[in-house]
This record gives structure tokens, C-alpha cells and sequence, in this order.
């Protein structure tokens, strides 16, 4: 199984150029059966990356274009009284996919954000008392503009803390923009990309990366690199134990990625700064990831 997961990154890195990091990383929040986060100015291949993606597993993909007057029955659908059967219907939202992006998630108001903390969770939308499975597997990847753009209602704790990781793509170099270019002489780059995984297959390898072991011993720095977010001067919320286990799981993907059975302190102190950030509130306008680097170099191995 785990030569599928090379055959699905080289499948995006033909779509996203010079961006091996993030996509591991989008790739680690899937496998982790988690959600990501792209928080980055617009035109630099947040949705490209999600719609490649969808592509690569042959999954159902759904995009919410999030504006102020979005509903949260826009995203999760409701229900339709039909008169010909005299009796209501579900009208399905497009919350019912594989591969759900929530475009420029900040521009929706906090009660359209909200609609999506159950099935981030839970994996099912509850209306009117029933609740209805999204299929699996079901990933989230929600962007966002920088917060001092206008018109934006930032996300709140709850919902961040849903998000395994957040993650930025960046500009790229010269070079990498001008292989870009270079591409775009033919059809679309995601009409050109063929899958290369199954969904089922998707699901087995979450469940492989579930098996990847993580020694005791990691186990406490994990533990002691999350306490220390709650007790440090700077932050004024720490990370919660939701943050605990995703760390936990995501070092486990990353892990199965890097071809090994079990996890490192380097694995670790890699997606710490991604996983951890976004779930800080810090004191007085502090850089999050600042203080997750500067955590990461107090707390030791024990």
C-alpha cells in the first residue's frame, strides 16, 4: 500500500509545482482523518490543490464559494416539502462529499462556519432531529485570507480546533513559476490528472497509518510539548487535548509516509508548528508559530 502513497504524491506535484511540503502535509490530514486548513493570499493554488486532490481518489468533490449571505442549509442541506408525495425531502448540501472546499471560509458569518463543526467531527449532519453519514472518506480543506483583509469574520476556537493542521502554499520561485506556465499551454491541469487511488484504498491506508507505532516515550513529549502551551506567559489558550490526539495521529501518517512503522522526535517537531498554531490564542499579537518554535526548543525528550 504504501507505493500508493508516492503514486499519489507525484500525481499532485504534477498539478502543484515545487510545493512537496504542503502537499504531504494535505496528504498527512487526509490519511490522519482530519481536515486542513490553507490560510494564504488568493491565486497561489489552494483550490487547484484541493480539486487535484479529489481527482487523484476518484472523489466526490464539492466547492462552497463562503460569502456573508451564505446559509448554513447552503452547506448542509435541508428539507423540501414535495407535493406530489405530499411529504418532505432531503435536499442533500454540498457537505455530502468526498472532498468538501470551503473557499474563503472567513468571508462566511460564524453561524454559516458553524454548520460544519458536526460533520467535521462526527462525520454526519443532523437536520430535523435525523442524522445522515457523509460518505468516507470526508475531508475537509477550508481556506482562508489573511485576517486583516477586509471583510473577513475569523474563525472561532471551536472551529479551529477542528482542523488537523493549517498550512500555507506560499509564491513560488522564478523557476517553479515559469514551469508553471510552461504547463498551462495545454487543457486544464486537473482535467490532465488521472486517478491513481481508490476510495477504498484511501480507507485502508488510514487504517494502516492507525499502526504505526508511537513509543511511550514520544508519547510523553507529546503530552509535555501541548502542557507547555497551556502554562506558558505568552498564550492565553493552550492547546486542548483534541490538538493532543491530532498531533498523535498525524505523526503517525507522516510517519507512514517517510516508509517507517513506527514515529520519531523529528516527526514530531516537524508538524508540531502546523498542527499546534492555529490552536493558540497568543497575548498582545504574538506570532503563534513564533511560539510553538520557541516551545519546541524548551521542552526535551524525556
Amino acid at each position: 500500500m504504501r507505493e500508493k502513497i508516492t503514486v499519489l504524491k507525484e500525481n499532485l506535484a504534477r498539478a502543484i509545482v515545487g510545493k512537496d511540503d504542503p502537499i504531504k502535509l494535505v496528504i498527512v490530514a487526509l490519511l490522519s482523518e482530519g481536515h486542513a486548513l490553507l490560510e494564504d493570499v488568493p491565486g497561489v493554488g489552494k483550490t487547484l490543490l484541493a480539486k487535484s486532490l479529489a481527482k487523484s481518489i476518484n472523489g466526490k468533490f464539492q466547492r462552497i464559494q463562503c460569502t456573508p449571505d451564505l446559509l448554513p442549509s447552503d452547506v448542509t442541506g435541508t428539507n423540501i416539502w414535495n407535493p406530489s408525495t405530499r411529504e418532505f425531502e432531503f435536499l442533500s448540501g454540498p457537505a455530502f462529499a468526498n472532498i468538501l472546499l470551503a473557499d474563503e471560509i472567513n468571508r462566511a458569518t460564524p453561524r454559516t462556519q458553524s454548520a460544519l463543526l458536526e460533520v467535521m467531527e462526527e462525520k454526519q449532519i443532523t437536520i430535523d432531529g435525523m442524522a445522515r453519514n457523509v460518505p468516507a472518506p470526508f475531508f475537509v480543506i477550508a481556506t482562508q485570507n489573511p485576517v486583516e483583509y477586509q471583510g473577513t469574520f475569523p474563525l472561532p476556537e471551536a472551529q479551529m480546533d477542528r482542523f488537523t493542521l493549517s498550512l500555507t502554499l506560499g509564491y513560488p520561485s522564478p523557476e517553479e513559476e515559469l514551469l508553471m506556465l510552461q504547463k498551462q499551454i495545454d487543457r486544464s491541469l486537473v482535467q490532465n490528472l488521472n486517478p491513481c487511488i481508490t476510495l477504498d484504498e484511501v480507507l485502508d491506508l488510514q487504517k494502516e497509518c492507525q499502526k504505526i507505532k508511537v513509543a511511550p516515550e514520544l508519547q510523553r513529549y507529546i503530552v509535555d510539548l501541548v502542557n507547555a502551551s497551556r502554562e506558558d506567559e505568552e498564550i492565553s489558550l493552550g492547546v486542548s487535548p483534541r490538538g493532543t490526539v491530532a498531533l498523535q495521529k498525524a505523526t503517525q501518517a507522516y510517519a507512514f509516509l517517510e516508509n517507517r512503522d513506527y514515529a520519531i522526535p523529528d516527526d514530531v517537531k516537524f508538524l508540531a508548528p502546523n498542527v499546534l498554531s492555529h490552536r493558540l490564542i497568543p497575548r498582545g499579537g504574538r506570532n503563534a508559530r513564533v511560539i510553538v518554535d520557541r516551545l519546541l526548543r524548551s521542552v526535551a525528550l524525556s
